[in-house]
């Protein structure tokens, strides 16, 4: 059975982007996104974060620091009653799986057997809609701080 996918960029969509957030501290969800993810999770969508993390590469924080922020993410997601089903992260400054390339969804598509014709896609960059569409996604979404709007369209 092939799945749908809800397939978000973290730094922008997920989290305030206040420039290569490497620490809980610096980690501020953005209004709305857990009644989004909620409603996408009631109507059968996988809920995937795919994030360039350049942060890494550029030395501003470690992948042990990324992993902290994520585990911290994933389960401020998991207390209202939300799985993240999976993150898949591109630390590398090039190369075929940094948005705007596909290769973070091809995977996620491999990995757990999603439709791309079904799923949706949310960045707040022009490279996050640029990707997603490369991979076969057809409905993406450039978010611009209104999730309850969005909810309307899945």
């Amino acid at each position: 059975m092939e799945n749908k996918a809800l397939f978000l960029d973290r730094d922008g969509t997920i989290n305030i982007d206040y420039g290569y957030v490497g620490t809980i501290d610096r980690f501020e969800f953005i209004d709305g996104i857990f009644d989004f993810c909620h409603t996408a999770q009631t109507l059968g969508y996988k809920i995937i974060v795919i994030t360039n993390q350049s942060g890494i590469s550029r030395g501003y924080y470690t992948v042990q620091d990324y992993e902290i922020v994520t585990k911290y993410m994933c389960n401020e997601f998991k207390k209202r009653g939300i799985q993240i089903t999976d993150v898949l992260y591109c630390p590398d400054l090039s190369g075929p799986n940094r948005k705007p390339a596909p290769g973070m969804f091809i995977t996620a598509r491999n990995k757990h057997n999603i439709n791309m014709s079904k799923s949706v896609s949310v960045g707040d960059k022009e490279r996050d809609i640029a990707a997603a569409r490369s991979a076969g996604v057809l409905r993406n979404f450039l978010f611009r701080n209104n999730y309850y709007e969005l909810s309307r369209m899945l």
